[in-house]
């Protein structure tokens, strides 16, 4: 189970009892939020595409959707999100549950300047009921990013 995944990678760190098992799903934005006590822009999705055969995931806040033309310009494809079953294969953790942690060998991690707005945020941890509160700094760290990107649309 991908959860256990991850524990055991914040485990190495001591703070997997940082991670919050949650009574209710987290699996979408909105749930994640309300079974959090945050607002849903706080929450870090992470969301995974198909960049020249490889797998890439993008952490964003939750209130923001991924901008074609920036995507485009920044990784010269157009967007294509894995399915359901891809994800799991590709990336190590079901749909609901994908986080930048414990991840498949050869995923590339990138953070979207839109979570940069924040002291904290609050990625998933492989399951639809997990979440973790992370710093900035600590998003960085633990996630294996490979650099900051811009490729959501600007905030109105």
């Amino acid at each position: 189970m991908a959860i256990e995944k991850v524990k055991a990678f914040f485990a190495k760190y001591g703070i997997a009892d940082k991670i919050r098992e949650l009574e209710m799903s987290s699996a979408t934005v909105a749930l994640a939020a309300q079974a959090l006590g945050c607002e849903p822009c706080r929450i870090a999705k992470t969301m995974s595409f198909l960049v020249d055969g490889h797998a890439i995931l993008i952490v964003t806040a939750g209130d923001v959707k991924i901008d074609n033309a920036k995507y485009k310009a920044q990784f010269g494809c157009k967007a294509k999100m894995l399915t359901p079953d891809e994800v799991e294969a590709m990336i190590g953790h079901a749909v609901g549950g994908v986080c930048p942690f414990a991840v498949n060998d050869g995923v590339t991690v990138y953070l979207d300047d839109s979570l940069k707005r924040f002291t904290t945020v609050f990625p998933a941890c492989g399951s639809g009921n997990s979440a973790i509160e992370l710093t900035i700094a600590e998003l960085e760290q633990y996630s294996g990013y490979v650099s900051w990107i811009d490729v959501c649309k600007n905030l109105q």
